[in-house]
């Protein structure tokens, strides 16, 4: 149903390139211009390299050219691959009496679902102005000086003048 009110404009039909234009939604939004190029399967707006099936824009350019649209449906997702997955005879499950014992214990345990206390710390990204250089020896966060920090620290702090 959406193929049909996409507008389509062939621009190279030799090397499968069209344009496909979506119509105005009622909210605002479409109006939307993609390039299509049917023979690289692949569209400006990502989709058919993402979904790989064939989608609105792709439907409306086998409309527009005539081509059949599951010719550009992968093998895998053909009804003929369908049916030989399912060709070969399935056994049924057997029931639980049948299964033989394991020569190792299974043990599951629940999950902690316990809220840990306090504020949740998010995980950051450490950059190189994380690290500091070991060989530089750590300094006062009130005078600057090397070899003791701001808890014991004997020098004044900066006048506020």
């Amino acid at each position: 149903m959406k193929s049909r009110e996409h507008k389509v404009t062939t621009y190279n039909p030799r090397e499968g390139i069209y344009m496909v234009k979506s119509p105005i939604q009622v909210s605002g939004t479409g109006n939307n211009v993609y390039t299509l190029r049917i023979n690289n399967k692949s569209c400006s707006c990502g989709k058919w390299q993402t979904y790989i099936l064939s989608y609105s824009h792709v439907l409306a350019v086998c409309r527009e050219n005539g081509s059949r649209a599951d010719t550009y449906v992968p093998e895998i997702y053909s009804r003929k691959t369908y049916r030989r997955t399912y060709q070969a005879n399935f056994h049924p499950v057997l029931s639980e009496n049948f299964y033989r014992d394991v020569p190792f214990n299974l043990t599951f345990y629940p999950p902690n679902l316990k809220k840990e206390r306090g504020r949740k710390h998010g995980k950051r990204f450490q950059g190189e102005i994380d690290y500091r250089n070991p060989d530089s020896p750590s300094r006062c966060g009130r005078c600057r000086m090397p070899g003791h920090n701001r808890k014991n620290c004997n020098n004044p702090g900066p006048s506020n003048v």
